[in-house]
């Protein structure tokens, strides 16, 4: 098993029209690490996130999650890989509407086609404040228990990494900073890796590290090094 979550090495993004995401970047991301991701709109910042996580592919260069090279595969692949290793929290939520607190949190593995743990989904509705809202739809639910939900569905396949973008943008300061809390200590605690693609300088204080995009390359890093290779 590989002693890193995320390599990035060597990647750069070109877009059609001569725009270019990501520069020449190289970044290596413990298993167990906090790492926030921080820049100006049109840093890199998004682009970063959606190439380590396989939503995209670069142009050149290599993305391994897990110590598995994904940066080459096709669609079909790099999203079988995406349900195994990798989960996401999104700003919006991104709930089913028609769907219950326990069918939002399972639907990963029912479309992995894998039955649930349910001890494991047991303790993280316990660790989540969840218990007594899974037959619950997700309007019945404040902003914060939405993205509780959305950390558990997450990491109930238990993911090698977590991408959460923007993940407390949605929220006010006391929700946000418990959702922080949570997050700090799914790492802290279950030795999780959560990458968190934020604008706020106080979340990315929790985070251990803090790596700064400008111009579609790193520009500084807070924190114990992380990044590996060629950097602005």
């Amino acid at each position: 098993m590989s002693a890193d979550a995320v390599v990035l090495t060597g990647v750069t993004r070109a877009y059609p029209g001569g725009v270019t995401g990501l520069d020449d970047v190289s970044l290596r991301v413990p298993r167990g690490a906090f790492l926030a991701i921080m820049g100006e709109s049109g840093s890199g910042k998004s682009t970063l996130l959606h190439v380590a996580s396989g939503l995209d592919v670069p142009t050149r260069g290599s993305v391994a999650i897990g110590g598995v090279e994904i940066g080459r595969m096709g669609e079909a692949r790099r999203a079988k890989v995406r349900r195994e290793q990798v989960g996401f929290i999104f700003q919006s939520y991104n709930l089913v509407p028609s769907l219950t607190v326990e069918q939002n949190i399972t639907l990963p593995l029912r479309l992995a086609g894998r039955s649930p743990d349910r001890r494991w989904i047991a303790e993280l509705v316990e660790r989540t404040g969840l218990a007594g809202l899974l037959r619950r739809a997700p309007d019945e639910l404040s902003g914060g228990q939405r993205q509780r939900v959305a950390v558990v569905r997450a990491l109930v396949a238990r993911p090698a990494v977590v991408f959460a973008d923007e993940p407390t943008g949605a929220l006010d300061a006391r929700t946000a900073e418990g959702i922080l809390d949570l997050l700090s200590s799914l790492v802290t605690d279950l030795g999780q890796t959560v990458v968190m693609v934020t604008h706020d300088p106080g979340a990315a204080a929790r985070a251990g590290h803090t790596v700064l995009m400008a111009g579609g390359r790193i520009s500084r890093i807070v924190g114990r090094p992380v990044a590996v290779g060629a950097a602005a």
